[in-house]
């Protein structure tokens, strides 16, 4: 039995019928195309506007450990006296605490509010030791003397605290009956890594730095 239409009429009502059907169904695939291009826009904003705000906080992170990172720098005031600041100009010192090796016998000394190494409190301590170390009378070049610097300090209104080793750079010189005179010449970064033992630490960078001076 064939299935063909029986009149014209019907013929083109079937093909007309098959139109609307390719029609519909060429719609529902530019709708169905349409709700993913919109759901693939809505995606990829998104995840622009997550790179962004994750890559904000990764520059926040980083310029926060870079501002919590302090570099002291030093600049002679005289012969017998170092002026420091931060390298960062917006971190502002607010008082720090310097250690001494023990081969010095010196007490920790503190400042408030003028961050400074003044001869004056270990000039006379650090000859003596240099006498009992038999480390030679005058200076060839730059002597070092280690130090533990603790710095407090406020940036970006919190405040914050740093610890570390710095050498001390001097020269001394002069005559026996004169006596020595120690000249400050600048101050250096040796290391962050303090420990729970500071002294114990500069104490063996003085006794390193003896040996190579003998």
């Amino acid at each position: 039995m064939s299935d063909a239409p029986d009149t014209p009429q019907e013929a083109r009502a079937q093909e007309a019928a098959a139109i609307r059907r390719r029609w519909i169904s060429l719609g529902e695939m530019l709708a169905v195309l349409a709700v993913g291009i919109s759901a693939l826009t809505l995606y990829l904003n998104w995840s622009d506007k997550r790179d962004a705000r994750a890559d904000r906080a990764s520059e926040s992170r980083q310029a926060s450990a870079r501002a919590a990172k302090l570099v002291l720098e030093a600049k002679a005031d005289g012969d017998d006296r170092l002026v420091l600041k931060p390298a960062a100009p917006d971190q502002i010192v607010q008082s720090q605490t310097l250690i001494f090796p023990a081969a010095l016998g010196v007490a920790p000394v503190s400042t408030t509010g003028e961050p400074r190494i003044e001869a004056d409190w270990f000039d006379d301590a650090l000859k003596k030791a240099r006498t009992k170390a038999k480390l030679p009378d005058n200076s060839v070049g730059d002597e070092k003397l280690p130090v533990v610097i603790t710095t407090r300090f406020v940036v970006n209104g919190e405040a914050r605290e740093d610890s570390a080793i710095y050498d001390i750079g001097y020269g001394i010189a002069g005559r026996w009956l004169s006596g020595h005179d120690v000249t400050l010449r600048g101050l250096s970064l040796v290391t962050r890594n303090v420990g729970k033992a500071p002294v114990a630490a500069i104490d063996t960078r003085w006794s390193t730095l003896v040996a190579a001076r003998k």
